[in-house]
């Protein structure tokens, strides 16, 4: 059963929440908020920052998760490591996922840049396979872009 989220209002109160923040750990700890409160059936939300070669644990809302996380390991090693959106319906059948809440079934992960490189990932878990539907896709990346600029990544 797909879930309906309002994408315009959720970019808007995006938007509204990094207009005038720069500092990436900020927006990020509010984007984890607004993504988990308006997304329904997520049981985590978070972002993972680069740091020394591989994806370290940043702001997020959910049950306590993994701290670091190999380039090309789990879903989010491989979202980190191929530069691309990673959409997994069933994660007990993805090769090599780190089960972080065994109650976790579908995930969807999306790279954010800056001028080109690598500077988080974006994850999203829900306890539901197949949560996670191509409209969820397009309105997660939308945010992913919308975060990608409004962050100083220098940190």
């Amino acid at each position: 059963m797909p879930y309906e989220t309002d994408y315009p209002l959720l970019l808007s109160q995006l938007e509204a929440l990094t207009a005038t923040e720069r500092d990436t750990i900020a927006n990020l700890a509010n984007a984890s908020a607004a993504l988990y409160l308006n997304l329904p059936q997520l049981n985590w939300a978070g972002f993972y920052l680069v740091r020394g070669g591989e994806l370290v644990l940043g702001p997020f809302q959910g049950k306590p998760a993994c701290i670091r996380i190999a380039f090309g390991k789990g879903v989010c090693g491989t979202a980190a490591a191929s530069g691309a959106t990673q959409v997994v319906p069933d994660v007990h059948a993805f090769p090599g996922h780190i089960a972080c809440d065994g109650a976790s079934r579908s995930e969807i992960v999306i790279p954010l840049f800056c001028e080109g490189e690598l500077k988080a990932v974006l994850d999203l878990d829900s306890p539901l396979p197949d949560r996670f539907s191509p409209a969820d896709r397009a309105g997660l990346e939308q945010c992913a872009a919308l975060l990608e600029k409004a962050c100083d990544w220098k940190i």
